[in-house]
């Protein structure tokens, strides 16, 4: 039996107008939030927070401000205990030189209280079931990138932790070795009940691998909200695409106050103004001499969800390319 196992009633994480400072630096001013177990991404610009909110959720700062519990653990209580149900990845590669892929995720275990013997057997199937069987006995500096991140991953889940923090689990990893590793997180989440907060500047990997999504921004919550439901269907937002004299088209949109945006790659995005309907934009080609030739609802992603509550949306939309199902099975990542 697990010995740090936990209600499945129990929050993840309960806070309430949680505070720190550096000095007069305020890095993290009233955050308060209430999630339960699952997956969950962290975003935010940097300077936004979400370092030191990681930092006082391990017990490695005290909150200069406010309340919480991780895992019914207060936050201001003895750090030890609630260490032993996080399983932490950080976004360094915090190596031992000179030791080897077993011999270092066995000492992760040990670090964390586990027997010896329990702690070598439970790293040689770590290792196993994430595809480092021939790396296992190879010096850490030897490892290629993508066999780091799955060892950094390794030595987070040796204790079998309730929940897991990954800061940008995917860096460096070149689009097959990325496509594997949320295949992975995905799959502790739906197959072996964790739950991981995913601390990340790639919003593909929260839209990818993540339920609930919240950003932060100048240390304050700016969202809380289901991953599905930021990316919902707009009803003012189009693509389209446009045929015959569309700089004459382009001219009447422009004067109609709709706002439009051209890519070479995708084609023409527009947003209609309140409370125009879409016979409008059919009016105003065959004034122009254009024909509109497909015209489809263009559903917001992640990316331009996060960058319009920032307030600075990017000049072109952007995409995230076609992904894979989940693997039922981690994939080797070399």
């Amino acid at each position: 039996m697990n010995p740090y196992c936990v209600s499945n009633n129990m929050p993840l994480l309960n806070l309430h107008n949680i505070s720190h400072r550096y000095g007069k630096n305020v890095v993290l001013n009233g955050v308060t939030l209430q999630l339960e177990p699952g997956a969950i991404g962290l975003l935010g610009p940097n300077g936004a927070g979400k370092s030191t909110l990681l930092k006082i959720l391990m017990g490695l700062i005290t909150p200069t401000g406010g309340e919480g519990t991780l895992l019914d653990k207060d936050l201001r209580g003895p750090a030890f205990p609630r260490r032993r149900l996080i399983g932490y990845m950080s976004e360094a590669d915090a190596l031992v030189p000179g030791l080897r892929g077993a011999e270092y995720v066995a000492l992760a275990g040990e670090l964390c209280g586990m027997p010896r013997k329990d702690a070598s057997r439970r790293a040689h199937e770590l290792l196993t079931y994430l595809g480092l069987d021939d790396a296992r006995y190879r010096k850490l500096e030897e490892y290629s990138t993508g066999m780091k991140q799955r060892i950094k991953l390794a030595q987070a889940l040796v204790h079998d932790p309730p929940l897991l923090l990954l800061d940008e689990p995917t860096s460096g990893l070149d689009p097959a070795g990325r496509e594997a590793m949320l295949s992975l997180l995905s799959t502790l989440a739906t197959q072996h009940g964790k739950s991981f907060l995913i601390c990340t500047h790639v919003l593909g990997d929260v839209e990818r691998t993540c339920e609930t999504t919240v950003i932060l921004h100048k240390g304050k919550v700016l969202c809380q909200e289901r991953t599905e439901a930021l990316r919902g269907q707009r009803d003012d937002s189009f693509r389209l695409s446009v045929e015959g004299n569309t700089e004459a088209f382009q001219t009447k949109l422009l004067e109609q106050r709709i706002i439009l945006k051209v890519t070479e790659r995708e084609g023409w995005f527009i947003t209609l103004p309140e409370p125009m309907q879409t016979d409008h934009l059919f009016r105003l080609a065959s004034q122009s001499g254009a024909i509109i030739t497909n015209l489809q609802p263009d559903d917001d992603d992640l990316e331009r969800v996060f960058h319009r509550l920032l307030g600075h949306a990017p000049t072109i939309p952007t995409r995230e390319p076609t992904l894979l199902p989940f693997a039922q099975e981690p994939a080797h990542v070399a």
